[in-house]
């Protein structure tokens, strides 16, 4: 017999809880939660932005419940995400106005064929999440598309999320990377070391 799945309310399950439970709770605590505040979201990560000199960004177009950072478009070049799954699972990067198709994780992508964009016209990465944790790690959505991305890549990673779930821990693995920052509605923070 299962153990049933910890109630949003009553906080996060136990950090040795496999990572389908935190999956599942994650998406309880969304579906829970109002609408997020997308203009908030995006006005601490402009002026963060800004504040750094960065204006080439690889963001993400937002599922249901995923504060939506298409709002920095027109302050700041945007660029996004194609999943490929052949001849290995990995994400390509596109021009952000070339996304018109919908993946099929439900988010949009640029059509197959979409020319790409080299890594180094990024100076800053986006990256959505069910979770992220006061360590960085990030409680993705299981591919593993953005740690391949990332794992060979030095640029600095903002992990995006409502502060609801901003947690003290997510299960990680060591495939996982952590974030260098945390946005959220209340601002933008450097994720500190132990």
């Amino acid at each position: 017999m299962t153990s049933p799945l910890p109630s949003p309310e009553f906080g996060p399950p136990a950090p040795d809880a496999p990572k389908s439970v935190w999956r599942a709770w994650a998406r309880a605590v969304r579906a829970a939660l109002p609408e997020p505040d997308h203009a908030g979201v995006c006005a601490e990560l402009l002026a963060w932005l800004r504040a750094r000199g960065a204006r080439r960004v690889l963001a993400y177009h937002a599922l249901p419940g995923e504060p939506d950072v298409s709002g920095l478009a027109g302050h700041v070049q945007l660029f996004t995400t194609r999943a490929v799954f052949r001849p290995s699972a990995r994400l390509t990067l596109h021009d952000w106005h070339a996304a018109t198709e919908v993946s099929r994780f439900g988010a949009l992508q640029p059509p197959r064929g979409t020319p790409e964009v080299p890594r180094g016209e990024v100076d800053v990465v986006l990256l959505p999440g069910l979770a992220f944790d006061r360590r960085g790690w990030r409680l993705g959505y299981g591919g593993g598309f953005y740690d391949r991305l990332l794992e060979v890549w030095d640029v600095p990673t903002v992990g995006v999320t409502p502060a609801a779930l901003w947690v003290p821990h997510v299960p990680h693995e060591a495939h996982d990377l952590p974030v260098r920052f945390v946005a959220t509605e209340d601002g933008v923070r450097e994720i500190r070391p132990d």
